[in-house]
């Protein structure tokens, strides 16, 4: 009797589910013909972006929350559910991602690196639309490896915040799991160039190494490491001091242990013992309070992390070596590609490729 009631329960559960998605299908559908298949495809998930682009916001977080009951949204994305090999699952991979808008983009890039032995913290700007943060709660509901940062910051260019949200999720990362071999970092328009596969196949390569940028400071970067900086309104400048004559700018102390500043980029592939110093090791964290007041601290700071002795997948740093001797860029065969415009003619754009470290 008790089995026969769980099972009218559950049939009743279904019905309502099933009859919601069809009312809220009937809400959105188009107003001239209709095609029965349309529930499952993409545009059915489209969503309002502040850039006033082409998607449409109806429903989407209620839609995808009731959807993710029943697996319904990771099957009709085709989201892997398994790992497609032993290699693989042996080696599971943490992701960091740092996103502010274009949820479709954010859905796609974690579609085409998802894998179900893999761990993912996301980071969403404080500063992001509410509708933009409820759709990303939405979708990471779906998945149990796939999770928001615990701590959200509110990110500008250039400062400080931009490295505490990496370092905000590097920390949920290594306390959610002590399985995961690399750590990558991503932001909301990356892509991958591989599969999973050939991504782990690429870092078993580097045999515990990390994959970044870490160059000798150009001098014409010096600045941003000798003088003071402070966020106001919303952007970096540089720290002023008022007199009775003159303005001048508050001059840095040098660098805690002495430690050479090293240049590099915000992205990076690293392994998991490298994560444990920048949480841990008294001299980086030294580094990290030091680094809070400087001009874009994400193209050094990890960079001259990778330079310190006892860091795992370390290199050793000879500042009597020159800018472009090949062992002063680690791994340039695991770099990604970035494309930017740059121009004062908004009608004829030039291209510009620059090399990033890691992905695609």
């Amino acid at each position: 009797m008790l089995l026969k009631r769980g099972r009218l329960l559950l049939l009743l559960k279904l019905t309502v589910v099933l009859g919601s998605v069809w009312m809220f299908s009937l809400l959105i559908r188009p107003k001239t013909g209709w095609d029965p298949t349309y529930i499952f495809r993409y545009g059915w998930l489209e969503y309002t972006d502040a850039d006033g682009g082409p998607e449409k916001r109806i429903f989407f977080c209620v839609i995808c929350s009731i959807l993710c009951i029943y697996r319904i949204f990771k099957l009709s994305r085709k989201y892997l559910l398994f790992p497609l090999s032993q290699e693989e699952e042996d080696f599971p991979l943490a992701y960091s991602m740092v996103v502010h808008h274009k949820v479709q983009n954010f859905e796609r890039l974690l579609r085409a690196i998802y894998a179900p032995q893999n761990i993912y913290c996301i980071h969403v700007d404080k500063k992001a639309a509410a509708s933009v943060l409820s759709a990303i709660k939405a979708i990471t509901s779906c998945f149990p490896n796939v999770f928001m940062v615990s701590k959200a910051v509110s990110v500008v260019y250039s400062a400080w915040p931009r490295v505490q949200a990496d370092l905000n999720c590097m920390a949920d990362l290594y306390n959610a799991s002590t399985k995961w071999k690399y750590f990558i970092n991503l932001c909301g328009q990356d892509f991958p160039l591989k599969t999973n596969l050939e991504i782990v196949r690429a870092l078993r390569s580097l045999k515990g190494g990390n994959s970044l940028e870490s160059e000798k400071l150009p001098g014409e970067k010096r600045w941003r490491v000798t003088v003071a900086h402070e966020i106001v309104d919303g952007k970096i400048q540089v720290l002023l001091l008022l007199s009775y004559v003159f303005i001048t700018c508050q001059v840095k102390q040098p660098p805690p242990f002495n430690l050479p500043i090293l240049s590099g980029n915000a992205y990076i592939v690293v392994n998991r013992g490298y994560i444990h110093s920048v949480l841990k090791d008294n001299r980086i964290l030294a580094l990290i309070e030091w680094a809070k007041d400087t001009y874009s601290p994400d193209e050094f700071l990890w960079a001259t992390i990778q330079r310190i002795p006892g860091v795992p997948g370390s290199t050793r740093f000879s500042s009597s070596l020159p800018n472009n001797f090949p062992s002063l860029s680690c791994a340039r065969t695991h770099t990604r590609t970035h494309t930017h415009t740059h121009t004062q003619n908004p009608h004829k754009p030039k291209l510009k490729l620059h090399w990033y470290t890691v992905f695609g």
